[in-house]
């Protein structure tokens, strides 16, 4: 190995040994070891912009100054006790709600959104029932990450996908929608398992939870009735944009600040206030992780470790296992991103000994599901970690990786099988 190919991979090994050992705050372990890469010169400073993934972080920034101003208006906690009301107080109907609804809304909306809009609703829903909150978050997690391998335009990695295969929407739904579904439904069975006794509240409290939750009134939750409007339709036009930001050829980050300048505006709300809120911890690590993750890209580590991948594939049936879970344990670590664009032309060029139709699924599966393995593994869990830590929640790496490594392990055994099952078999 050459000097900046040792100092990539030092950096990265170092960088992730420090979060998973919580020796340092995750956000300076990151920006440490960018620093470093791009002291070096690993990471020429002129090439920073095509790493850095500016859609992620705009988006993600837009977002939170919308959420932290609808927020005011007390439109969370409405949808949060109408929500409770809805499971008649039950945790486990709470959370098995919470997970389609998540999987549903990722489906069609970044998954960073989704969960943006979801964890303070769920946050207030777990206080009020007084009961642990960190199943219901993972639980919410992964389904966010199950959603997006959903559609086309669930997750970066699938329009990446769709569009170098020229796959089309309804082929992923065909496709990745019925796995996503039963994917879904082996995660919940995960996390009841694992936390089966903390998502019950305190014995002999059912009865009087059950009725304190039905005796809400949602109404009384709105703080500010203007704001409250106000926030629903910023909130419906963004999501609307969202859904068509292809046809209007504008990126969704764009949408995102352009709702946040529109209720900022519209409101009247202080920026100092709104923008005080907003997660700059997560926006600084992610831009950190990304210059980190593009040393990898720029010395050719990722892209000679996909190689060497592939001269160890003999048949179609283990070309399909193989891309699936290398890209899973890849992307439980590496951004799914340039992850997904360097296995891209590997499986282009496979074409001459396999046909590459199942294997383009196959990497949907692992590129997506992947993430669910580690507290890093994608941009929903650094967020929603990031918001329960504010909110005086520990969810530590070891914690994540218990019921994470599970979850990523089951879901995408089960989907790669049934895409062995419908394509190398039936």
């Amino acid at each position: 190995m050459n000097a900046p190919e040792i100092i990539a991979l030092s950096v990265f090994l170092g960088t992730y040994a420090f979060i998973m050992t919580e020796k340092l705050h995750r956000t300076v372990a990151a920006m440490v070891g960018a620093s470093v890469v791009l002291i070096t010169n690993v990471v020429p400073w002129e090439k920073v912009p095509e790493y850095l993934d500016l859609d992620t972080i705009l988006l993600l920034a837009g977002m939170m100054v919308v959420v932290n101003i609808a927020k005011e208006s007390g439109l969370f906690e409405y949808i949060a006790i109408k929500t409770a009301k809805f499971s008649k107080g039950n945790p486990m109907r709470v959370l098995l709600f919470f997970s389609v609804v998540t999987a549903v809304v990722s489906a069609f909306l970044d998954n960073v959104t989704t969960v943006l809009l979801l964890t303070p609703m769920l946050l207030y829903i777990t206080k009020r029932m007084d009961v642990n909150p960190v199943p219901f978050l993972l639980s919410e997690v992964f389904a966010s990450n199950i959603g997006g391998t959903a559609t086309l335009i669930g997750d970066p990695p699938n329009i990446m996908i769709g569009s170098a295969a020229g796959l089309s929407f309804n082929e992923f739904i065909a496709n990745m929608t019925p796995i996503a579904f039963l994917d879904l439904f082996v995660t919940i069975a995960v996390i009841y398992l694992a936390y089966r006794g903390a998502i019950k509240v305190s014995p002999g409290r059912e009865e009087a939870i059950r009725n304190m939750i039905m005796e809400m009134n949602e109404n009384d939750a709105i703080r500010d009735r203007k704001l409250f409007r106000k926030s629903l339709i910023v909130i419906g036009l963004v999501i609307v944009g969202f859904f068509f930001h292809d046809k209007l050829g504008v990126e969704p980050a764009v949408i995102a600040l352009t709702g946040a300048s529109i209720l900022l505006l519209w409101s009247g709300a202080s920026p100092e206030q709104a923008l005080e809120k907003v997660e700059w911890a997560t926006l600084f690590f992610f831009g950190a992780l990304f210059i980190i993750v593009g040393s990898l890209v720029e010395t050719g580590i990722i892209d000679a470790v996909a190689r060497w991948m592939t001269g160890v594939i003999h048949t179609e049936s283990e070309a399909i296992f193989t891309i699936a879970w290398f890209s899973a344990v890849s992307s439980a670590v590496v951004d799914n991103i340039p992850l997904t664009a360097t296995m891209i032309p590997l499986i282009k060029a496979m074409g001459t000994s396999f046909n590459t139709y199942p294997l383009w699924w196959a990497l949907s599966l692992g590129a997506c599901l992947g993430g669910n393995g580690t507290a890093i593994g994608a941009s929903a869990n650094v967020v929603v970690i990031g918001i329960a830590y504010r909110e005086g929640i520990r969810i530590t790496f070891g914690d994540f990786l218990k019921v994470g490594l599970t979850v990523m392990s089951s879901t995408v055994a089960v989907g790669s099988l049934l895409i062995w099952l419908r394509y190398a078999v039936l």
